[in-house]
């Protein structure tokens, strides 16, 4: 019964998804065979419902954390309204201190730290004590994942374990062994925003 409820939620998402446009599957990938995060416009611009903490130097009462609007900008104090939508960290760190250097601070040295990428998320099914949608962190694994998800199940086939991810407008499956990398076997696997996390059932 488990088994078919958490099937056909998988099958409803997905289908969602097929909504949005095409996308054709490719088969497997090793992890290997998956570049590396690079900061791309997928993983790391930000949008609505976003947490931010920027950090001035020397600058204590500029300092805090700020949530994006749905209109992609933060109140930031003197600034007013910053559009950081669209932005990565970086380019969002850089309109803020260009907003205060022109009239406020002389060499302001601004950092913006991404707390909660909350536009974006990775989606946990399976085996799984609580699966469903988890917002997506910067830097964020498999392990980080599975354990938002409340961790495995007594009947999950831990080195079974699939991740779903489109690359280059296609879908491709990842077999990920998360008990190799618990173990220290494997190294861990970083995920990006719109991954599906698979956790089969084990048979044995």
């Amino acid at each position: 019964m488990r088994a078919a409820a958490v099937s056909s939620l998988v099958v409803a998402f997905l289908s969602l998804g097929a909504c949005v446009g095409p996308r054709s599957t490719t088969g497997q990938l090793r992890p290997d065979q998956l570049a590396p995060p690079d900061g791309g416009v997928s993983a790391n611009t930000l949008a609505a419902n976003d947490l931010l903490e920027v950090r001035v130097y020397q600058e204590a009462d500029l300092s805090g954390v700020y949530r994006v609007s749905p209109e992609g900008r933060i109140n930031f104090p003197l600034c007013g309204e910053v559009l950081v939508g669209g932005m990565s960290a970086g380019e969002a760190a850089d309109a803020i201190t260009g907003c205060l250097k022109k009239d406020y601070l002389r060499r302001p040295q601004v950092s913006v730290l991404v707390k909660e990428f909350n536009s974006k998320k990775v989606f946990v099914f399976g085996e799984v004590q609580k699966p469903g949608s988890y917002s997506f962190e910067e830097g964020m694994t498999i392990i980080h994942a599975v354990s938002n998800a409340g961790g495995f199940t007594k009947t999950a086939a831990k080195n079974s374990v699939n991740v779903t991810r489109v690359v280059e407008g296609q879908e491709v499956k990842v077999p990920v062994k998360v008990e190799d990398i618990v173990i220290g076997r494997d190294k861990n696997f970083a995920l990006q925003p719109g991954d599906i996390i698979f956790v089969p059932e084990s048979f044995l």
